[in-house]
């Protein structure tokens, strides 16, 4: 009997294994399949190296280079090896960080920490901790560093675009990542390819059209003054006159793209483009441009500016001098207030509102970059006279500091506004713009604009050794709810060079100089100044004028 039970037992012992191995290989064969699959077979992602960034020179903006990333598979790591807590020592995280990290959720693959040098990772790795492993990864490097910061930009740890043209290229320089199937043993090591390896796509280079020797000398001098007149801000645009490339951008402050730990949301902010600000005097040559286009005035025509004051519905406009008699010439030279709206009253609204928004003025520009905003130019019709006024001269409207530079376009080709690009463009081709005055009405403001760098101008300081300069300075009240704050001011110039044939605009704005100086003629100018010298040099556009410096004994105070 007792055998029979045995026997019984035993065939029963069996019957239980085959319906399990039944159950295995035919019913639950889907499941095993995939969770041996998850244990033993790996698909490694085969990163694509993102595209560089080049200066028009080919110089270098951004790169990437080979990082070591640190993961572990939780499973097969033990949380009681003693050498985790040097593993937590090389990478600066403390013991129980560390474990937190590795025992997140039950997962089969988690990050330790992304792109640490080679020399580190190579240490954590020598210490031999079973089911921690290495992965290359590429970082982003930026050559140029803050100096080139809010052009280039940045990626996040992802290599993901996040700023600057890293972000609005990020497609192009991305690539596709490829990727390989492969069995691993209990020891992590690949004993075998399941399938062929799908090769990653590389991204694209990106040929910008800055030149780097010209974005690094306007940084360094913009920063330079910003601190010496204890500026909140600055701000410099170069660009190319005849073909709209955009030469130089910066701001100050700025911030390193290598070094991103402690950034804060000024450093980040591209004031040049994404900030709008009343841009004063700086629009005069659009008024007076106005005037001259319309046969209403000539350059030579006298306007009356005694006794230094003007009263429009019950609201005065002054000038800092009373300047008296002056030509429409005069009136830009010396920056009159009253000038300037004595010129504009004879106007319709729906004249000037149709001039600033063929110049651009308070239309987004179509430019290949991300924040980029357009500022503001109310409706003609809800224009009050007094309103009138002061647009005419600068206020009630705003503008970007590229807005503006953009604008003065019109003057170095001919009375036609031409479309400005981040990019170089690919050949000789003559850029087409669009006609916003005739060439003898350009031609007239230019000569102006020279002469409000020359003696008796405001802009003075403008002046440079080798070249020949043009260009309007602007002091403008910060507004501060509907109203101006007291003792701040944004200090603006803008202008080109050579006049008689523009290679380049240089726009220049700092933001509340606090040193005892305010004026955009002595503040501003003497960036424009030294930046365009430079600039020119480097562009190999020969000297007009006798190589000697240009002595400026007193600079002359322009009208608010």
């Amino acid at each position: 009997m007792r055998s029979k039970v045995v026997v019984g037992l035993m065939a029963l012992g069996f019957a239980v294994m085959a319906a399990r191995a039944a159950y295995v290989q035919v019913l639950g064969n889907d499941f095993f399949q995939h969770e041996g699959a998850v244990r033993y077979a790996r698909t490694l992602e085969l990163p694509a190296s993102r595209g560089r960034v080049l200066d028009r020179n080919g110089v270098i903006l951004a790169t990437s280079v080979v990082a070591q990333s640190i993961w572990v598979e939780p499973t097969d790591i033990e949380l009681d090896d003693p050498k985790l807590a040097r593993a937590a020592e090389l990478l600066q995280l403390s013991l129980e960080e560390l474990k937190g990290r590795i025992g997140k959720g039950g997962k089969n693959f988690v990050w330790i920490k992304r792109q640490v040098d080679e020399p580190l990772a190579l240490q954590v790795k020598a210490l031999g901790i079973k089911g921690l492993h290495l992965r290359e990864e590429y970082k982003r490097h930026y050559p140029e560093g803050e100096a080139a910061a809010h052009v280039v930009g940045f990626t996040n740890v992802e290599d993901v675009g996040q700023e600057g043209v890293e972000l609005a290229f990020n497609q192009a320089l991305s690539g596709k990542s490829g990727s390989r199937r492969v069995i691993k043993d209990r020891f992590g090591r690949v004993i075998e390819d399941t399938r062929e390896a799908i090769p990653p796509l590389d991204g694209k280079d990106l040929q910008l059209s800055i030149d780097s020797k010209i974005q690094y000398f306007a940084y360094q001098k913009l920063r330079d003054q910003v601190i010496a007149h204890k500026a909140q801000a600055g701000s410099v645009v170069v660009l190319d006159a005849q073909s709209g490339e955009l030469l130089a951008l910066a701001n100050y402050p700025s911030y390193d793209p290598n070094q991103r730990q402690r950034l804060t949301g000024e450093q980040l902010r591209n004031r040049a483009l994404t900030d709008t600000f009343e841009p004063g005097s700086t629009m005069k040559p659009f008024t007076i441009g106005l005037a001259l286009e319309s046969g209403r005035v000539k350059p030579g025509t006298i306007v009356e500016t005694s006794p230094g004051r003007i009263t429009i519905t019950g609201s005065t406009i002054s000038d800092t001098h009373n300047y008296g008699t002056l030509t429409v010439e005069g009136v830009i030279q010396k920056s009159s207030n009253v000038g300037t709206t004595k010129l504009a009253m004879q106007m319709q609204p729906r004249e000037m509102w149709e001039l600033f928004t063929a110049a651009g003025f308070g239309q987004k520009p179509q430019l290949e970059f991300p924040g980029v905003v357009g500022g503001r130019v109310r409706p003609y019709k809800t224009w009050r006279p007094i309103e009138q006024a002061t647009m005419s001269y600068g206020y009630g409207l705003s503008a970007s500091l590229f807005q503006m530079a953009r604008s003065y376009t019109v003057f170095t080709n001919e009375g036609r506004i031409i479309p400005a690009t981040i990019l170089r463009r690919p050949g000789p081709e003559p850029v087409v713009g669009v006609p916003v005055f005739s060439p003898r009405t350009s031609a007239q403001v230019l000569k102006m604009l020279a002469m409000a760098t020359g003696p008796g101008g405001t802009g003075q300081r403008a002046q440079t050794i080798g070249y020949s300069v043009g260009g309007k300075s602007g002091t403008a009240r910060k507004q501060v709810g509907k109203g101006y704050a007291a003792g701040k001011y944004r200090s603006w110039f803008t202008g080109m060079a050579p006049i008689d044939h523009p290679r380049i605009i240089c726009a220049v704005m700092l933001d509340e100089p606090s040193a005892g100086q305010v004026y955009g003629g002595l503040v501003a100018a003497p960036v424009f100044s030294e930046t365009v010298q430079q600039a020119l040099r480097i562009l190999g556009v020969q000297p007009d004028m006798s190589v000697k410096p240009h002595i400026v004994a007193q600079a002359v105070e322009e009208s608010l």
